[in-house]
């Protein structure tokens, strides 16, 4: 491997795990109904584990509910149940058409378990950054090694793979300060 491919590797996996941080954080209920909080959950229809997007249309008329329209009428008490079994804390509500699902409001208590969650989290994906970085410095090191790229090109690379690590930390930072407000607002 070249110089400018181990970088462009170790920026990928990176990006990567900056975005696997987002869709975590984007499963965690803050308070205000959100569609993507039903993204983890997986309801048995006709025997496959199928998510609740690909069975049903997830709208949210106002800040406090969700409302499930499953395409298939019979799948209704399947995706009640598989709601019931998850650990949403919400009891949804179906009339028999539609599954209604009352967001309520987070105690403080529940706010700071859920921001102890994203801190897991992002740090979670800190190790994946960290481990890039490791993998990078180990290719570039195998490339001087193999006289792919000169020492000073290994000091360089180096030196780029830090600042590409502490770029992408920073982002990791900032996700969660943003994500821990939005748990904490009231």
């Amino acid at each position: 491997m070249d110089y400018d491919e181990i970088l462009m590797t170790a920026e990928e996996r990176m990006e990567n795990a900056l975005e696997a941080l987002g869709n975590a954080f984007a499963s965690v209920r803050t308070g205000r109904a959100n569609a993507r909080v039903l993204d983890r959950i997986k309801v048995d229809y006709y025997g496959a584990m199928t998510p609740i997007n690909q069975l049903a249309g997830v709208k949210t008329p106002d800040a406090r509910l969700l409302v499930i329209e499953p395409w298939d009428k019979s799948a209704l008490k399947s995706i009640e149940k598989a709601i019931m079994e998850s650990d949403l804390g919400v009891t949804p509500s179906n009339d028999g058409a539609v599954i209604r699902l009352p967001v309520p409001e987070l105690t403080e208590e529940r706010r700071r378990e859920l921001a102890k969650q994203c801190k897991g989290y992002a740090e979670d994906a800190r190790v994946s950054i960290r481990n890039a970085r490791r993998d990078a410095n180990t290719a570039l090191g195998k490339a001087e090694k193999a006289g792919d790229i000169t020492e000073d090109d290994l000091r360089g690379g180096e030196a780029d793979v830090q600042k590409l690590t502490d770029k992408y930390i920073a982002k990791v930072d900032d996700a969660f300060k943003a994500k821990e407000a939005e748990l904490m607002e009231v």
